[in-house]
């Protein structure tokens, strides 16, 4: 397999090393959790804060804090001023014209990148991709930015293609296929997680485009054919994917990241369901950072997002968290670390900040904080604050602004913003992602409407599943937006 820094640069096809690959290469898959020495090294490399900044001990933070980890006790700012509204709204459509302009009309398989002005001739479509995809069509139908006639005929056959095309293992699809053929690309792995992404695309079409029966008998085969007992390998949670030639990975999905939804799904399976105890097996390390405590681990923000683009988690808890408030706070450290950073790149403050996984000016790079990780080098990510919309509604829109009003086009074009750019530096990247516009254009709607939310929540398994692993009414909860 080649050397990490000849995968992904911008402007080429998707690494041949997937997401996974690269959590594991930056210490985030197999070793999430945050254990003390792992903290004191993260914590020597950021930068110097003063002493009543400076992250507390967990015991500290248990003696301050009497609350469970990740309620944070401030309520943010949900106001969207008219023009950040105006922006959501513009960025939305631009979005919606990625999602139907780079997928093949034939399979309705989306492209995993494309240069954000458009005509992309790559063939290599992301699964994950398609899932928020799917799930744009949606929301491009309910705000007329397409007819109907052109998100139904879509849909069909995204889901024909899906079921009758592409090659799979016990319903599981491959991370990178061919958009024409369905053929597995890069010797990637079966994705459990990417095919959850698609999945929810597919409930969130079910819903949508209820009465269309094609729709819903299509999107109700695939959701059975998931066989989420073998992707357990005979273990208490869900492996991270299968290779043809290797069998399973050797890495689980077992410590608490974007993986609610997944377990969520695979719990309330009409056909393959994993036992509901599987929920409580999950680790959930608590992180510390200027006086906000939350469950997360040493990961990218976007850990904190992918979850809540579909499921509902607002005003709930199960017997561990409030996991939308717990964002909140991920969210809101997040911003913090990034101020802090300013010391280091003095660009970053108030008006912009954001760090996630995206494309450099030498590859693809896995980084962020708090803790510091995958060593940052300045560069600015929109999706981060763009997929936080819905926890700092005022601060995120704000970022967005900002962002677009002192670079222009250099960052914001026919398909909304690019992926990653380094202003210090003069680089701006001129590709954008899939999943990146995919979770911009979902929180932004939620926070708009609710829609994805009203929509995906209408699963009865997903209902049934929530159940079973104890959500409840959460009265403690902040109504954060709507």
């Amino acid at each position: 397999m080649p050397d990490l820094d000849d995968e992904i640069r911008p402007g080429l096809t998707p690494s041949r090393i997937t997401r996974r690959e690269l959590l594991k290469r930056a210490g985030a898959a197999s070793a999430l959790a945050l254990g003390p020495s792992l903290l004191a090294q993260n914590q020597q490399q950021a930068p110097k804060v003063k002493a009543s900044q400076q992250p507390k001990s967990e015991a500290q933070t248990a003696k301050q804090f009497a609350h469970p980890p990740g309620l944070f006790i401030n309520r943010p700012l949900v106001q969207v001023t008219k023009e950040g509204e105006a922006l959501l709204d513009d960025m939305e459509g631009r979005i919606s014209d990625f999602f139907y302009n780079e997928a093949i009309p034939k399979t309705g398989m989306v492209r995993d990148r494309a240069p954000m002005a458009g005509l992309s001739d790559s063939r290599v479509s992301s699964i994950a991709a398609t899932g928020f995809g799917l799930t744009a069509l949606c929301i491009a139908h309910k705000r007329n930015y397409l007819t109907r006639f052109e998100c139904e005929q879509r849909v069909e056959r995204t889901l024909a293609f899906l079921l009758e095309d592409c090659p799979h293992e016990h319903g599981f699809l491959f991370h990178f296929i061919d958009m024409e053929s369905g053929q597995r690309m890069f010797g990637c792995e079966l994705s459990s997680i990417d095919t959850s992404w698609l999945l929810c695309g597919i409930l969130t079409c079910r819903q949508y485009f209820a009465g269309n029966q094609r729709i819903e008998a299509l999107a109700t085969t695939f959701y059975r054919r998931v066989d989420w007992q073998w992707m357990t390998n005979g273990g208490k949670t869900l492996s991270m994917g299968w290779l043809p030639d290797q069998g399973f990975l050797d890495h689980r999905w077992d410590i608490y990241s974007e993986l609610l939804v997944m377990y969520l799904l695979a719990i309330g399976s009409p056909t393959h369901p994993i036992p509901a105890e599987t929920w409580n097996a999950l680790q959930r390390p608590v992180i510390q950072f200027g006086g906000v405590n939350y469950i997360s681990g040493v990961a990218p923000i976007f850990i904190h997002q992918y979850a809540h683009a579909w499921c509902d988690l607002r005003n709930v808890a199960d017997l561990h968290a409030n996991y939308f408030t717990n964002s909140i706070a991920a969210t809101r450290a997040h911003q913090m670390w990034c101020l802090t950073m300013g010391r280091k790149f003095p660009w970053w403050d108030e008006n912009l900040w954001g760090l996630s996984a995206s494309d450099s000016r030498e590859g693809y790079r896995v980084w962020g904080g708090p803790p510091t990780m995958g060593d940052p080098d300045g560069t600015l990510v929109p999706c981060a604050a763009g997929g936080s919309m819905v926890f700092l509604p005022a601060e995120c829109s704000h970022v967005l602004l900002s962002m677009k009003a002192e670079f222009k086009d250099k960052v914001y074009s026919r398909y909304g913003f690019v992926d990653a750019f380094q202003p210090h530096a003069k680089w701006f990247n001129t590709d954008v992602l899939g999943i990146d516009q995919g979770i911009m254009m979902l929180m932004a709607e939620n926070q708009r409407t609710g829609f994805v939310w009203e929509q995906f929540m209408k699963n009865t398994e997903v209902k049934h599943a929530m159940d079973l692993v104890q959500f409840h009414p959460d009265p403690d909860a902040n109504d954060q937006v709507m």
